[in-house]
């Protein structure tokens, strides 16, 4: 369990991914979010979602290895893996809980029905979405 966390990105990582999520309405955008040896998000990686589907989304097998393979060349690790609603309110779906294999990562799922965007963030653990209070940080490293 991860009680008492929440899940703080730097306000560019947050602007990257919600322009990713707009620039795809209305499919379902995804990608994933790595953070360097302090846990600090530090890149957006988008990956484009092979169903091009307003309600589902699966990522383009390559671009994500290739996404993945960054990330571990970088010496960075998996934040988060993001994807949007562009017709709906940020909460996982079943399907969404189901494929989420990767426990460590954040879910972080951007809402594009309304605007503003409503961004929020999640852990699955056990079969069970648990929603983490999401804050944007300064870019700037202290």
């Amino acid at each position: 369990m991860r009680d008492g966390e929440e899940i703080l990105l730097p306000q560019e990582i947050f602007r990257k991914i919600v322009d990713h999520c707009r620039s795809f309405r209305p499919e379902e955008a995804c990608g994933l979010v790595a953070a360097d040896a302090t846990g600090r998000a530090v890149e957006v990686l988008p990956v484009t979602n092979s169903l091009h589907s307003p309600v589902r989304y699966q990522m383009e097998t390559r671009e994500q290895f290739d996404a993945m393979k960054r990330i571990r060349l970088e010496g960075w690790s998996l934040f988060a893996i993001f994807h949007s609603h562009p017709l709906s309110e940020p909460v996982p779906s079943p399907t969404d809980i189901r494929q989420a294999f990767y426990p460590e990562a954040y879910m972080i799922i951007v809402g594009l029905e309304k605007e503003p965007a409503v961004v929020r963030g999640f852990v699955v653990e056990d079969g069970r979405a648990r929603e983490l209070p999401l804050r944007t940080v300064s870019d700037k490293i202290s």
